[in-house]
């Protein structure tokens, strides 16, 4: 699994959760519903790129080592 768990499991929720609801709206039966494809797009955007972004506690980063015990 990715160092980044913290944020990769965010992005996941984030795009699983953005089909779902795209999906609930699309077959919920009711014909005033409609999906809102923008929401979708962004959210998968956004999952994705939670999925490539870093923790802030995972080493690495640039710029100074954190100090012990931060």
């Amino acid at each position: 699994m990715n160092k980044s768990w913290r944020t990769t499991t965010l992005g996941i929720v984030a795009v699983v959760t953005a089909v779902l609801g795209f999906v609930k709206a699309t077959i919920d039966g009711d014909p005033t519903t409609e999906p809102d494809m923008a929401a979708l797009v962004a959210a998968i955007s956004a999952g994705i790129g939670l999925l490539f972004a870093k923790d802030a506690k995972v080493t690495g980063l640039p710029g100074p080592k954190p100090e012990a015990g931060e």
